[in-house]
């Protein structure tokens, strides 16, 4: 569930830091869309402040199931025929035990690695996990091995399913929410650093033409990156529009400001 805040302030940057102080959110976890810009006005007159929205998702709490009737005692099985041969039947294989847990984790990071490895072999996924601090606070977490092509789905729809579960599990009862950012092979890296390049060639022609751009639809992390990456570009503004999953990014052209004609005072000496 995506839920917006609206803050004003002198700048941008204080109005965004207002609202993730409110929300006890970090940066990446939210999208930015500047509403109205601050303008310091002539002298101190026609000065108005920042107007920013702030998007962030908070999960969804899962209906209650309803109670499963217990099920009567099956019958006891008839003990196996021996083999024709005279061969004792060999016994069942266990099935492999998981990776052990490196004996300095977290709590968190070991709840992290337990509903990873159950879901990978849900999915028939071989994949190393290797989980570490991330910077700020919450986890990263590096999915590698064979299958990680099954792991990103198409434009990492899957990736961000599995990052969007794994932090509705590890936060699910807690009191202080841990962000948890699940990578396969750095494709978030990798992804953005296109979709920076893509923010400032749509930027580019917005300027050039004086009209909008707008992006192809994307989730929620991506056009946070477009937003970020435009916040401070000079002569565009970005905004989001549309609704989900056809949301997308609007670059749009901002007229710059005439110089006042007024006469400037001066100070003597």
């Amino acid at each position: 569930m995506i839920k917006t805040l609206e803050k004003s302030a002198r700048t941008e940057d204080e109005a965004i830091a207002a609202a993730l102080a409110e929300l006890g959110l970090d940066r990446d976890d939210v999208s930015v869309e500047i509403l109205e810009r601050a303008k310091s006005g002539f002298l101190g007159i026609g000065a108005s402040p920042a107007v920013i929205r702030v998007s962030y998702e908070v999960p969804d709490e899962p209906a209650p199931k309803p109670p499963v009737p217990a099920k009567p005692p099956a019958a006891p099985k008839a003990a196996p025929k021996p083999p024709k041969d005279g061969k004792a039947p060999e016994a069942p294989k266990a099935p492999a035990a998981p990776a052990p847990a490196p004996a300095d984790e977290t709590a968190d990071a070991a709840a992290v690695r337990a509903f990873l490895t159950g879901l990978l072999e849900h999915m028939g996924v071989a994949a190393q996990i290797e989980i570490s601090p991330r910077e700020g606070g919450g986890l990263n977490v590096e999915l590698s091995g064979s299958g990680m092509g099954a792991i990103i789905g198409r434009r990492g729809e899957t990736l961000d399913a599995i990052q969007h579960l794994t932090n509705y599990v590890v936060n699910r009862g807690n009191e202080k929410h841990v962000h948890v950012s699940v990578d396969a092979e750095s494709y978030r890296s990798k992804r953005e650093e296109s979709l920076v390049r893509l923010a400032e060639k749509m930027a580019e022609k917005a300027i050039k033409y004086k009209r909008s751009m707008a992006l192809e639809p994307m989730n929620s992390y991506e056009r946070h990156v477009i937003h970020t990456a435009l916040q401070n570009y000079e002569g565009v503004t970005t905004s989001s529009t549309g609704t989900e999953p056809n949301r997308r990014v609007v670059v749009s052209y901002v007229k710059p400001e005439q110089p006042s004609n007024k006469p400037q005072s001066r100070e003597w000496a």
